[in-house]
């Protein structure tokens, strides 16, 4: 394989990396360039930008974009859907350290 496609094929398996532009984004999502907007917008994710200053999307963001789709689709309001997403990704953090730092204590020796 040559050198030069090497980091693009490393790529593929990166859920960070901004592989999908708007319009596929919007495709894969079923909704409209409007809404991932919106979701931008809302600070809910940030696309990257291409060098000619088109938004790129990566698979992590499309998940959560999807996440805030399912409310509006609810009815919720896009800003309080995004903001709901927000707290869950907050609080599956919080709960995620919290393991980490119990199991930190019981390697210790120490039990809470």
């Amino acid at each position: 394989m040559p050198a030069e496609t090497a980091p693009v094929a490393g790529n593929l398996d990166d859920e960070d990396y901004p592989a999908y532009t708007m319009g596929r984004a919007a495709d894969v999502l079923g909704t409209t360039p409007a809404f991932l907007r919106a979701v931008g917008e809302t600070e809910l994710i940030a696309p990257l930008r291409s060098e000619g200053g088109h938004r790129r999307y990566s698979r992590r963001q499309l998940r959560t974009a999807a996440r805030a789709r399912e409310l509006v689709d609810q009815g919720t309001p896009i800003e309080a859907a995004c903001r709901i997403v927000s707290l869950e990704d907050q609080l599956d953090d919080a709960l995620r350290r919290n393991r980490e730092l119990r199991g930190e204590l019981d390697e210790d020796g120490t039990n809470i």
